[in-house]
Order: C-alpha cells, then sequence, then structure tokens
C-alpha cells in the first residue's frame, strides 16, 4: 500500500473518567477525577509523550444530563488550560466556548492570554450551542434559531480576529533608554458595527504567539459546514461509515476551496473511540463488560431528549418508531441527531441495542480490536481521504490514553505515518498551519486618544 504524502494528526479527546457513559463505574476509575486538576496533568503529559497534536475539552453553559447517569460536573475549560499549558511544553491545548452565551471582547481576551500563557499553543472550539436548558441560564426563554445561531458565530469569530489583529506584531517597544514602552501608532481600533455585536476595540492584549488562536469547529449541519468552511482551521466531526465520511471530507473540503481558501488549510478529524486489547476477543469483552455497566434508564432518557420524543415512545426492546421528528424540526444537533437515525435504520437497531452502541462515543465509531487493528482502521481511512487524522476518545481514562500512546502511537509511527518528535513548538505548527499576517498591518491608525486610562 503506498503511503500518503501528508502526515497523521491526532487530538486526544479528554473527559473525566473516559467516553463511555459507564467508565466510572469501573473499579480503577475515580469518580471524582472530573475536577482533579492532577487527573488532566498525568492526561495531558501522557498525551504530549506520544507526540499528539493536541488535547482538546468539550464544554456547555449547562448542566448536561441526569447528574445520576454519569460524572457531570466540570471545570471551565480556558481556566483547565492554563494549569496544563504548566505542566506540559509543546502539546495543543483547545477549549471549547459558546458563542451564543460570550461576547467577543471577553473571549477573544481569554484566549489570546491563554496564548501567551502556554507560548503558542491554544485553539477554541468555536460551538454555538443549543437547547432551552442553556438559554434559560442567560435569561433567555428559549434557544435562537438554528440559522440565527450560525449567522451571529461567523460575525463573532470575525470580531475575535479583528481584535486580535489590534496590535501589531512590533508594537512592544519596551525601550528603557527611551522611556517608551509601545508604540501607539501599532495599535488599532477595529470600530465593528454589525447585526449582533457593536465593538471598539483594541483589545487589552497584546498579538498572542500563534497570531490568531486554532479555530476548530465541530458542527456538521450545513450551516456548520459552512461555518468551517470560511473560518475554521480544524474540525471535529463524527461518522459511522467510511462511504460518509469519504463524502463529508470530500465536500467540506470543496466548500473551502469555493470560500478561496487552500483546502489543505483545514483538517478533517473524526471521532474514534478506540477500545484495545491485547487480543481481539479481549478488547470485545470490555467492551461488553462496559455496556453492560449502562444503567438504560438514564440513557433512554437521554435518547429521547435527543430525538425530542418521550422516553415511554421508545421501549427499549423495539426498534425506534417510524414517526420520528425530521431534521427540520430540529433546532440543535441536527448532524448529531441524523447520525443516530441512520444508524438505528440501517443497523435496525433496538432502543437497547443503540443505546450500546451510544454509550462509548455518542454517535462516533466505537472500533474495539488490538493495537494493530485500530492503526490499520486509522491508517485506511487516513488513506482513503475520509480525515486528515483523527480525534481519539478513550473510553476509559487514563488507562485507554497510555494504552493507545504506548502501543497504536509506536505503530503508527513505525509506519511513517506519524511524528516521532515535535518539529514544532506552536499548536499552528503541528498541524502545518501558518501564523495569519494581521489583517492591520500597513494601515494607517486610528486615533486612540479617550479609548480609556489605566487608572
Amino acid at each position: 500500500m503506498t503511503l500518503p504524502d501528508r502526515q497523521l494528526h491526532l487530538n486526544a479527546f479528554l473527559m473525566s473518567t473516559g467516553h463511555h457513559e459507564a467508565s466510572w463505574r469501573l473499579p480503577e476509575s475515580d469518580p471524582l477525577a472530573s475536577t482533579k486538576v492532577e487527573h488532566y496533568q498525568h492526561l495531558a503529559r501522557t498525551a504530549e509523550r506520544g507526540k499528539l497534536d493536541s488535547i482538546f475539552f468539550a464544554d456547555s453553559p449547562v448542566l448536561f444530563g441526569e447528574v445520576g447517569r454519569r460524572p457531570a460536573g466540570k471545570l471551565e475549560p480556558t481556566v483547565l488550560l492554563t494549569a496544563l499549558a504548566a505542566a506540559t511544553q509543546k502539546i495543543g491545548l483547545i477549549a471549547t466556548a459558546s458563542t451564543t452565551y460570550n461576547d467577543p471582547f471577553n473571549l477573544a481576551r481569554r484566549f489570546a492570554s491563554v496564548d501567551w500563557v502556554s507560548g503558542g499553543r491554544a485553539g477554541w472550539n468555536v460551538v454555538t450551542t443549543a437547547g432551552p436548558d442553556a438559554a434559560r441560564n442567560f435569561g433567555v426563554d428559549d434557544q435562537p434559531a438554528h440559522a440565527v445561531r450560525y449567522e451571529r458565530a461567523a460575525e463573532f469569530i470575525e470580531v475575535a480576529q479583528k481584535l486580535w489583529d489590534s496590535w501589531e506584531d512590533d508594537a512592544v517597544l519596551a525601550d528603557k533608554a527611551d522611556g517608551v514602552w509601545g508604540d501607539d501608532t501599532k495599535i488599532r481600533t477595529v470600530d465593528h458595527e454589525g447585526k449582533h455585536f457593536r465593538v471598539r476595540g483594541p483589545l487589552n492584549v497584546p498579538r498572542s504567539p500563534q497570531g490568531h488562536p486554532l479555530i476548530v469547529q465541530a458542527g456538521s449541519s450545513e450551516n456548520g459546514k459552512n461555518l468551517a468552511a470560511q473560518y475554521a482551521e480544524a474540525v471535529f466531526t463524527a461518522h459511522q461509515t467510511l462511504a460518509d465520511a469519504q463524502a463529508f471530507y470530500a465536500d467540506l473540503k470543496a466548500r473551502t476551496a469555493a470560500a478561496g481558501r487552500d483546502p489543505e488549510g483545514i483538517k478533517i478529524l473524526p471521532g474514534i473511540v478506540p477500545v484495545i486489547g491485547s487480543t481481539e476477543a479481549e478488547a470485545l469483552k470490555l467492551e461488553r463488560e462496559l455496556d453492560q455497566l449502562i444503567k438504560p434508564e438514564y440513557a433512554r432518557e437521554q435518547l429521547a431528549k435527543t430525538l425530542r420524543v418521550a422516553p415511554e415512545d421508545l421501549p427499549l426492546d423495539r426498534q425506534l418508531p417510524a414517526d420520528l421528528p425530521t431534521e427540520d424540526d430540529i433546532e440543535g444537533s441536527k448532524s448529531r441527531y441524523t447520525l443516530i437515525v441512520e444508524l438505528a435504520r440501517r443497523e435496525q437497531l433496538t432502543v437497547r441495542q443503540l443505546i450500546g452502541r451510544l454509550g462509548g462515543g455518542r454517535g462516533h465509531r466505537t472500533f474495539s480490536g488490538t493495537p494493530e487493528q485500530v492503526a490499520d482502521a486509522i491508517q485506511d481511512w487516513f488513506i482513503a481521504r475520509a480525515a486528515d487524522g483523527f480525534n481519539i476518545m478513550p473510553p476509559v481514562l487514563p488507562s485507554g490514553l497510555e494504552i493507545f500512546v504506548d502501543h497504536v502511537v509506536p505503530i503508527l509511527q513505525q509506519r511513517g505515518l506519524f511524528r516521532t518528535e515535535y518539529t514544532a513548538s506552536t499548536l499552528r505548527g503541528h498541524y502545518g498551519l501558518a501564523r495569519p499576517q494581521n489583517q492591520y498591518a500597513g494601515n494607517a491608525p486610528q486615533e486612540l486618544t479617550s479609548i480609556g486610562s489605566a487608572f
């Protein structure tokens, strides 16, 4: 088999005790790990030992699911990234933040600060946040419409990029002899006035090591793909079949080109939940043990919310009802809704079987096998241009990540698919992406008087 001339990218998606919803019930798991900084520092150092591109934390401004089902409390991820930056040296650090329930100035400042603290390793996973529960935490009766959330997200990113560019790279002089700290002519207001935001600027943080933190996006709806094509530099996505992944890959690369960007400037990373054993039988046994620990009454409740039906409409030992809502009726998580329904219909799964399939990765591909088989699965999709790399989602933590790093990564390295050492010091460098040019550099400065006082 001819190997591609591009490099595989690997991101570790970290979630408390692991992605399998019953992972916290295993004897070796710490059910309190989700709020322990040392737990995540160990995971970050493990991923860095494997030379992975980055680690990633999901987030939502709402308590997700029932607390009886799995560990539900989580630390605010941009705060957590600062602790992980101090515990690591090279690996990229990506956190999720909502464009629906934040403001551009505060969020642009937060990610620029993380980029400085980490020495240029910060990434922002842009989400639009679906669901009425989140809306009510911010004094809103219901979520904005799907199209409105994505329209706001596009303008939000535009404003953040303007703010990150409001300082030129050489604006700070630090000239002790002449008593001049900075050059006012190289700091600009942005004076943005749009449909959703009015922001003057400039940012109160100098331009960070990466210029712009890496932009990541995870929506796979039509609006999500259009947003990714315009702004994203890495995309986290979910697919169950090679054909679906190839179609998404080709479509998003084409949209990126149509948006006037280099398609190689966007890295597509499907999720994979690797259940790894020394033999295939051992891996399958672990998968069964985890699935048997799922409490179906909790899982059915969550599935019912996703499908917008009542739990009693989902008998455990029957297939999904024929009269489910259509995708057009869904205002949030459209792509995940479609993936789950198509999976159940395609494989004629009962609700109980579907719960088992979703328990490990919530719709992401679960693959059980030996390290060689997991490496084969990754390589096959990479070579077939279904992926530029993978979002690794260990079912159990820390053991799942440790096994992947110690047994799967060396196989990928031996095959020439993955780095053996870091060759860059920034997250953009790991993904082979250039540092963005400052959109204001060389332009005439605006008057900065009366912006504000330092006293």
